[in-house]
């Protein structure tokens, strides 16, 4: 095949125009030439995702990269913790699988948390300890040990920790990092340990932490977590040391946009189009040790073509693998591939069991005594945050007007164990989310995938709940009568459907949250954090009320001495 047009070359940092022709997945030869037109297209390096869990889209590999080609990305760097803490190897295995013979480039690595933190602390479907750690890392499709969760495993010298760590060191893989608010020598201790990123950072004093330690730092812009204006200044001062992420990307966002969204608001920005190139083409094939090409001869046949080189810019051709994958002149076929899809996608989906044993519950099983004088404690959720803060109230005995706010303001929020037979909810209280006649319920709970919900009334919680164990895996949104909901039988986190038939689905579950009062941009996603207890400061998980500055559980409600 032969393409012409201005060709982007970011090694010399210039552009030419040229002719480039693909022959057996390859670039074969990319030849300076004068008969370009100068509204013709400009051919660059595909975008890469340097950090994301598929399956936080809800979709099969195959739909998620159905969809992410007409982005313009052409490869990511993927981590299958979400399934693996459901169903262990057999889910890794299965993923991992599911992407092969698809023309889009995975790079999987070995999940290194299963669960985030430990069995003490929460329960997941499976655990993987670094004997299983050490046998995905000696497989050729698994690229990098996965976000080292455990900081405190890895400051204190844990040996199970230190186990995997040493075990990637052995098979030369990247080493990927997760210590949201680490500094000072305590951040140089992680990074001595071995481990090479950072996608949690929230301001610029961390992320020149990372830096400084020798660490490269991942501007994560995900559907929940957004930390592009906190450490976009980085790109500047430090472009060989940025990649950019999603981390997890709802559906009814990355049909919007992906790694191209990021990449056009750094041009707006007035950021330079050289630096964002390395930071999205160039810098996530250096870490990782990938080949997927850069638009010289010889490479691996993977580009776009997009009509402009400026903030507005649309991308008009995929190429992955040697083969167009996205045509925005192509119309009909991406209509009929996307069909094909879908009917491969059911043909799977025996292959993606599930764990799934709860039972529906009652109202009485979320009961929560308060009474007046106890101090409270409420999880305070961030739009665009997946931090968290611990509110301490004392309650007075009036509904209406509390120590600090109007008690209205708090909903319950509710943790079911999904793996053992006659496990309790446990509950806790939430401010944040504005649910005013409604509740949400979902098995996507990071990271071991309980049941959570939170709600306006107790009724509500129950019945959003006892419709996710009818689905054995889903989301619900509940506003007064009005239900929505979307199943996911493939391990409680994926639909087997099309990647824009899930999308819609989830923008119809988004407007009846947001009916009940809810205004987050992304509810479900920020719902599914205020489970993960390596994410300051307060999270509830299926065993109780998680304080992560103490590293320990509290309660939610006690009595004052």
């Amino acid at each position: 095949m032969k393409y012409k047009g201005h060709i982007v070359d970011i090694s010399t940092r210039s552009l030419f125009d040229g002719e480039l022709i693909v022959e057996n997945g390859v670039i074969s030869s990319i030849t300076p030439c004068d008969e370009v037109s100068a509204d013709a297209p400009y051919f660059l390096p595909g975008f890469i995702d340097s950090h994301v869990h598929i399956e936080s889209s809800m979709m099969v590999p195959a739909e998620f990269a159905r969809v992410a080609v007409e982005q313009g990305t052409i490869g990511v760097v993927a981590d299958p913790h979400e399934i693996g803490n459901v169903l262990g190897m057999e889910g890794i295995e299965s993923m991992i699988n599911s992407g092969k013979n698809i023309r889009f480039n995975f790079c999987f690595g070995a999940p290194s948390c299963v669960p985030s933190c430990g069995p003490e602390v929460e329960t997941s479907g499976a655990t993987l300890n670094s004997k299983d750690i050490e046998k995905l890392l000696a497989r050729n499709d698994i690229g990098f040990l996965a976000e080292m969760m455990n900081f405190p495993g890895v400051l204190t010298g844990d040996k199970e920790v230190l186990a995997k760590i040493e075990a990637a060191k052995r098979y030369n893989k990247p080493i990927d990092g997760h210590a949201p608010a680490l500094l000072g020598n305590e951040r140089k201790q992680y990074a001595m340990a071995g481990i090479s990123t950072d996608h949690e950072c929230v301001t610029l004093d961390e992320a020149k932490a990372c830096i400084n330690a020798g660490m490269m730092v991942q501007i994560r812009e995900g559907s929940a977590a957004k930390n592009y204006d906190a450490l976009i200044p980085l790109l500047k001062a430090y472009p060989d040391k940025v990649m950019f992420c999603t981390d997890d990307c709802h559906p009814d966002d990355l049909i919007r946009g992906h790694i191209n969204r990021i990449v056009a608001r750094a041009l707006a920005d007035g950021y330079d189009l050289w630096d964002i190139l390395q930071a999205v083409c160039v810098n996530p094939q250096r870490h990782y040790h990938l080949s997927w090409g850069l638009l010289h001869e010889g490479d691996a046949a993977n580009f776009i073509a997009v009509d402009k080189l400026s903030p507005n810019f649309r991308v008009l051709l995929t190429v992955v693998k040697g083969k167009e994958v996205y045509n925005c002149n192509s119309f009909l076929s991406t209509i009929q591939s996307q069909l094909k899809s879908i009917n491969n996608q059911m043909a799977i989906l025996d292959n993606y069991p599930n764990h799934f044993v709860a039972k529906p519950i009652t109202i009485a099983d979320i009961s929560l005594p308060i009474a007046s004088g106890n101090k409270v404690r409420i999880i305070r959720a961030f739009d665009g945050s997946l931090c968290t803060k611990c509110e301490e109230v004392i309650v007075t005995g009036n509904p209406l007007i509390d120590s600090r706010y109007a008690w209205g303001e708090v909903q319950k929020i509710v943790v079911y164990n999904r793996y053992k037979e006659g496990a309790h909810p446990v509950v806790g209280l939430v401010r944040g989310f504005g649910i005013r006649e409604g509740a949400m319920a979902a098995s996507i709970a990071h990271d071991c995938h309980n049941i959570v919900a939170i709600g306006s009334k107790d009724e509500y919680i129950v019945k959003a709940i006892n419709r996710v164990v009818e689905m054995k895996g889903g989301l619900v949104a509940l506003a007064c009568n009005e239900i929505s909901d979307i199943a996911l039988p493939i391990a409680g986190l994926i639909s087997p459907l099309g990647g824009h038939e899930i999308a819609y689905r989830s923008s119809l579950l988004r407007e009846t949250i947001r009916k009940a009062g809810c205004t987050l941009h992304a509810p479900f996603i920020t719902m599914a954090f205020m489970c993960l207890p390596v994410i300051p400061d307060i999270k509830l998980t299926d065993r109780g009320l998680f304080d992560f500055k103490k590293w320990g559980f509290v309660k939610t409600a006690e009595e004052q001495s």
